[in-house]
């Protein structure tokens, strides 16, 4: 299986390392205003600076700003400890760390940091418990192993497991500190995976063996439409997604009061082995009620919510409700910064309602895959009611300015929460922000023009930014100007013009270094992890530049299987360079005899493209192999000439086409540059096999 840890392995240490002299500036007097710049003692890079006067005035603010009087969460989120997990690190099975919560334990250490948000210093803190809890009796959650949660229910004959986290090695864990206090030496009948999201499903091989999946003593049950989903999201933009996590996630950042604390929904991401077992049960129906080891469940699938596929699920017998990852605390993604279609805010906010209505009225416990469960019917009505209204508030009051012509480059200044949601800390923007999901329900009905013909079909930032610093006076004045509107605490302005030189002068390192002292001070600022990430993560890679290193392709050998042969086909258009195809013309019929499947792939106008079901009456070649056998080609473990060369793959016409098709084919680089001048001379781009399907990493949310 492969490894998160794969994906990151070259990164330089951090730490230690970066831990350079300096001094802190105190003085906040206009005369000891530029010493800002002066690189901060302690901080985990040579270069980073500490928060300034404005940053730490904003934190302030939004201190006496926010509701800590409501300290219910707190309370919720110790309720029901049995046993706290006494390692704080997880091995993973290569030998390396999976998972170490010993790295966030200085945000325990203050009440309040200068660089960090407040609030995002508060979900940071709480997402700090580790251990086991009792729900209610017969329900638990091991809390703070991964990303999500995992949680067990009581069957008749063994445990019922609700999500399975990231990776092998931390469910693993989490299930024998389970065993230890409450699991009875009781098996596990059945896994439900509540939505296709990698931290709900790729623990599954620490705690299932899949023979006993196939021998039927252990469900799998998933959402309609999860395979599919679960693979698809990650295939076709899949090597871009995982290049912006570096922003998102703030990967190459380490666990610092000046780096990374924490990812909102849960601390981080575990760097175990992936894995994925097929479901052996699918729940096609908007809403369908059957027996699960022997308790009555009725499931509610919410398709296009937080997910393409995903579930809620109600336990009548124990007033239970499953609200997967639709309800948490915290607003949701609408638009994901990684990337991904927008999601449509109204349907979510009725597949709450309905929630609600359906099973909300009497439930007395709530529990979900982030964070910790709410208990009593008051309590689970009123959260259900105001995450019912902040999707539905955000969708219509967005389109409500949009009518009115604000566009989807003004609405983040324009849109705000109204007042009674934002003073509910499960409203905060921990994962969505107001900012960028505002900005996405525009995109979604909209697009992404704001209708002014001057940025219909503009130039690319590097074409057209040499002329704006031509007509600014070069590169001095930007500086200059630059570093004035930096000590004056307007970073945003700041930003608009060093963007533009850095555009224009890629090499020019001072201006990218006043560019990420800028992009550190507006990071410092946010309460969203995202937007923090992304903004120190700007800030790292113009000041080091992108790690080089070999990349090593991590996908998981259980995704290439789940990938369909029409997706595989798919993805090979996406790898192919049309350039290196203008005037090739053939036709392959494809058959794949154990699953029965045909199609025709054409090779036309520079374009390549497939239609499953049919046969072309007289192709160029006809390809015939066990679809089985063909996963081995699309996992890159064998060639299609060695298939051929072994007779598991015969072919029949013309034989050089694939040798054509080949020769189109491109590796895509996992560390591809985002700020100019960032990218190192000479960095490997990892190979893969010319029909070797190369999907992105899993990617939790």
């Amino acid at each position: 299986m492969a490894t998160r840890r794969d994906l990151i392995q070259s990164i330089p240490a951090t730490g230690a390392a970066f831990a350079v002299a300096g001094r802190l500036v105190l003085d906040d007097s206009p005369a000891l205003a530029q010493p800002v710049a002066t690189p901060l003692a302690g901080h985990f890079h040579p270069k980073g600076k500490a928060p300034s006067r404005f940053t730490q005035d904003i934190l302030r603010q939004a201190r006496g700003a926010l509701p800590f009087a409501d300290t219910r969460d707190l309370d919720e989120n110790q309720r029901g400890l049995i046993a706290r997990m006494p390692e704080l690190k997880i091995m993973a099975d290569a030998g390396h760390v999976a998972w170490d919560m010993e790295r966030f334990q200085f945000l325990d250490q203050q009440d309040a940091f200068d660089s960090i948000h407040p609030s995002l210093h508060r979900i940071s803190r709480l997402n700090n418990n580790y251990g086991l809890y009792e729900v209610v009796p017969g329900i638990y959650q091991v809390r703070g192993f991964d990303l999500a949660q995992i949680s067990f229910v009581r069957g008749r004959s063994g445990w019922i497991v609700f999500d399975v986290l990231v990776t092998a090695e931390v469910a693993r864990a989490a299930w024998r500190l389970f065993q230890q206090h409450r699991g009875e030496g009781l098996p596990i009948t059945a896994v439900i995976y509540s939505h296709n999201h990698g931290d709900h499903w790729g623990g599954i091989r620490g705690i299932v063996d899949e023979a006993d999946v196939r021998a039927g003593k252990v469900a799998v049950i998933a959402p309609r439409d999860f395979l599919r989903h679960t693979v698809e999201e990650n295939v076709y933009a899949g090597n871009a997604m995982n290049r912006r996590l570096f922003f998102q996630y703030g990967l190459l950042l380490p666990a610092a009061p000046h780096g990374y604390v924490g990812q909102g929904l849960g601390q981080g991401v575990s760097a175990g082995a992936m894995g994925l077992i097929a479901p052996t049960r699918i729940v096609e129906e908007a809403i369908e009620a059957f027996e699960v080891d022997g308790i009555p469940m009725v499931f509610q699938n919410t398709p296009g919510t937080e997910a393409p596929a995903e579930m809620n699920t109600w336990i009548p017998g124990m007033k239970a409700l499953w609200m997967a990852e639709n309800v948490t605390a915290t607003l949701h993604n609408i638009y994901t910064l990684r990337g991904a279609p927008v999601r449509d805010p109204l349907r979510w906010s009725k597949y709450i309602a309905e929630a609600l209505h359906r099973f909300g009225l009497e439930a007395e416990v709530m529990f979900a895959s982030h964070h910790w469960p709410r208990w009593g019917n008051d309590r689970i009505q009123e959260v259900l009611r105001a995450q019912r209204d902040l999707y539905a508030n955000m969708n219509n009051q967005v389109l409500h300015h949009a009518n009115q012509g604000v566009t989807i480059n003004q609405i983040h200044n324009v849109y705000e929460v109204p007042k009674t949601l934002r003073e509910k800390w499960y409203c905060r923007g921990y994962h969505g922000s107001p900012e960028h999901n505002s900005r996405g329900v525009v995109q979604r009905f909209l697009g992404f023009w704001d209708c002014n013909p001057a940025t219909l079909i503009p130039l690319s930032p590097a074409d057209s930014a040499p002329l704006y610093v031509e007509m600014m006076g070069g590169a001095a004045p930007i500086l200059a100007r630059g570093r004035a509107l930096h000590d004056e605490g307007r970073y945003l302005l700041a930003s608009e013009i060093l963007n533009k030189l850095v555009q224009a002068e890629p090499q020019n390192q001072p201006a990218k270094d006043l560019l990420a002292d800028v992009f550190e001070q507006l990071g410092y600022q946010q309460e969203n992890p995202g937007l923090r990430n992304s903004f120190l993560a700007g800030a790292y890679e113009l000041r080091t530049g992108i790690p080089q290193g070999e990349a090593v392709s991590s996908s998981s050998p259980d995704v290439i299987r789940a990938m369909s042969t029409e997706l595989f086909l798919n993805f090979l258009a996406i790898r192919m360079d049309t350039r290196k195809a203008e005037g090739m013309r053939f036709t392959i019929n494809l058959v794949t005899p154990d699953n029965g499947e045909k199609f025709i792939v054409e090779m036309e106008n520079a374009t390549l493209t497939n239609i499953q079901g049919f046969q072309a009456p007289n192709p160029t070649l006809t390809l015939t192999i066990d679809r089985t056998d063909l996963e081995q080609v699309m996992a890159g473990a064998k060639t299609l000439d060695a298939q051929i060369a072994e007779g598991k793959a015969r072919v029949q016409g013309d034989a050089s086409v694939l040798a054509k098709l080949a020769s189109t084919m491109v590796d895509f680089d996992p560390r591809f540059e985002i700020l100019p001048g960032t990218k190192g001379r000479g960095d490997a781009v990892p190979h893969a096999e010319a029909l070797q399907a190369v999907p992105g990493k899993p990617i939790p949310e």
